[in-house]
């Protein structure tokens, strides 16, 4: 007996989704995605796995804004049941302002803010997909320091863990393109900041947080974007 024309078509439908689907999970990418240039996030942070990566609370909310055509990026540090939050500001010429209501301390970095294509520029090992959080990800390791996980089907940041000493997981609860933080009040490092230069400034090999020899500046300055470095 023949087959009516719409079942015929309907048959030739679900045989090419189905193909296409195969074919799909069978590819590789290329690379992870770029960064947008603008974006808000909100991130929780996990740093119970080692002692060594914080003095300071280790589960905390992080509200950050990545604005590259400004060449800036703000970390708003919010710490388990703390009314004061954390202010991390970095500015591409490699100077970071950690700042609270009462205390400020200044980092300077030999880089600036990450490119939006730091971990598409190459390097990135592709490790598989895998399953995190319920989300089918892509996941890529970079400099043998950074498992970076990407949403397979939207290529949004999911999560990264830094396989370093620190054991610091960050988990992306949110991601919105295009949302900049306008009020610049919120940029500008309070005046406690500049009462004594001396004593605040310090660099990068300063900070409690170890960083492993030979490592490439974007990884590096990577775990600063995050706001995993410990200021306090």
């Amino acid at each position: 007996m023949a087959w009516p024309l719409f079942q015929l078509q309907l048959l030739l439908i679900a045989a090419a989704a189905t193909t296409a689907a195969a074919a799909s999970s069978a590819t590789t990418p290329d690379g992870p995605a770029p960064w947008p240039e603008q974006f808000h996030a909100v991130l929780f942070t996990n740093l119970t796995n080692v002692s060594i990566a914080s003095t300071s609370p280790a589960l905390r909310l992080h509200d950050l804004y990545y604005d590259w055509p400004q060449r800036r990026n703000l970390n708003l540090i919010r710490y388990q049941l703390s009314g004061n939050p954390l202010y991390d500001v970095e500015w591409n010429n490699g100077t970071s302002f950690y700042f609270d209501s009462a205390t400020c301390r200044t980092l300077q970095f030999p880089v600036g803010v990450l490119r939006p294509g730091w971990i598409a520029e190459g390097g990135a090992v592709y490790l598989g997909r895998e399953t995190t959080g319920g989300i089918d990800c892509h996941v890529w390791c970079k400099a043998d320091f950074i498992v970076y996980y990407e949403d397979a089907l939207t290529r949004r940041p999911v999560r990264w863990n830094f396989i370093d000493v620190t054991g610091i997981e960050q988990f992306v609860m949110s991601f919105e393109v295009g949302v900049v933080l306008e009020d610049d009040n919120q940029w500008q490092a309070p005046a406690h900041c500049f009462l004594d230069d001396a004593a605040n400034k310090t660099n990068e090999h300063d900070d409690h947080v170890a960083v492993s020899n030979g490592v490439m500046d974007a990884v590096r300055l990577f775990r600063k974007f995050a706001g995993a470095a410990a200021a306090y």
